[in-house]
């Protein structure tokens, strides 16, 4: 029984179960977003639904909407989540400044003193 219990309780599963609770919510949000703008789309080119469209008889009608569809939900996801989130972090949690590993600037010193003593 401890085992199960520190199973539950680990905090990734924890983490885990509350990103998906959250992604599932939000995917329904991108999912209204994307239709209405695809509904904008097609008022603007007087046709809401590409599935129908052959040209030649060839349906590329329902790719056409993919398409459009993944484009959308893209910049959604880019500009709803991604841009904020890379903000918010850079804000809280700047970088710190990438400098020479211990062990290298050590080798390195090594390397240098060597070098003045001829060896």
């Amino acid at each position: 029984m401890t085992g199960f219990k520190n199973f539950i309780m680990k905090g990734n599963l924890v983490e885990l179960a509350v990103a998906f609770i959250m992604a599932t919510a939000f995917a329904a949000v991108v999912t209204a977003t994307v239709n209405l703008l695809m509904d904008v789309v097609g008022k603007a080119i007087d046709q809401p639904d590409f599935s129908d469209y052959a040209p030649g008889g060839v349906s590329v009608g329902a790719w056409i909407t993919a398409v459009i569809s993944f484009l959308i939900l893209a910049a959604v996801v880019y500009f709803a989540i991604v841009l904020p989130y890379t903000k918010v972090q850079d804000r809280y949690f700047p970088k710190s400044e990438e400098g020479t590993p211990q062990d290298i600037a050590l080798l390195e010193e090594i390397r240098d003193l060597l070098k003045t003593r001829g060896v």
